[in-house]
């Protein structure tokens, strides 16, 4: 039941928003510690803006980011759900206050696939769902969100690639998953790339979407793709990680 849900690691990172129209000394320096990868001096900067602005949802969001970003610096299994809860509470309450921004909405998607690793059985699957649930609504407010194709794309791969006794398990107990394939999981992947052609998370994501559909000639060279593009994102180097040892797979 490992591979139930993607463990979206952070993917946060990659999530883009709207701060407040009054610009803010403490937001502007928290932006640029996000910037260079340093999401703990981040984390402290937002939340002292988040003191000085209460209930504003881009700090919420970008608070959320944060706890997320963090998990990929500790090793501590508590530590990580730990963080993964605290940027559940905090894309919650961004979420409420802004029900329509597709970053708030798919920060739940994403937080919900990170909860995952830390869950039992029943919860993991309800967590899978509301993945999906939550992917499906941000991508219905902005259609060319490239991060809510990416979790789409990867949400189809992990569930279709469950085997089939572990599929039916699902189905009789907990009654079940949302339909999904590989072909979409490679359709949802090749439009995120698309769309943001210079994030390599995407091709990494893409990459895997093709192995799981039986195309690994077109999935090396995914996998090669993003390894040649800039870092950009502090989840790059473990997507990169996972990109090598799949081609080490591949040769």
């Amino acid at each position: 039941m490992r591979r139930l849900v993607p463990i979206f690691l952070a993917l946060a990172a990659g999530l883009a928003g709207q701060p407040a129209a009054a610009p803010d000394p403490l937001v502007a320096a928290a932006l640029a510690a996000e910037a260079r990868f340093d999401s703990k001096a981040a984390l402290q900067l937002f939340l002292q803006a988040g003191a000085a602005h209460p209930n504003d949802p881009f700090i919420l969001q970008k608070l959320s980011r944060q706890y997320s970003d963090l998990t990929l610096d500790t090793a501590d299994l508590a530590e990580k759900k730990r963080l993964c809860t605290a940027a559940l509470d905090c894309a919650r309450q961004a979420a409420a206050l802004a029900p329509r921004d597709p970053v708030n909405v798919l920060s739940l998607a994403i937080c919900y696939g990170k909860l995952a690793a830390y869950a039992g059985t029943r919860p993991k699957i309800e967590y899978s769902r509301l993945v999906k649930r939550y992917a499906d609504e941000a991508l219905a407010l902005d259609p060319d969100y490239a991060y809510a194709h990416h979790v789409l794309g990867r949400w189809n791969y992990e569930v279709a690639s469950l085997g089939p006794t572990t599929r039916w398990l699902v189905r009789l107990v907990y009654g079940g998953l949302p339909d999904a394939s590989t072909a979409e999981a490679v359709r949802q992947l090749r439009r995120a790339v698309a769309l943001s052609p210079g994030l390599p998370a995407h091709r990494v994501e893409l990459g895997f979407a093709l192995l799981a559909d039986g195309q690994p000639d077109a999935a090396r060279r995914a996998f090669q793709e993003a390894l040649a593009l800039p870092r950009r994102e502090k989840y790059d180097e473990e997507a990169w990680r996972r990109a090598r040892e799949a081609l080490a797979k591949l040769r």
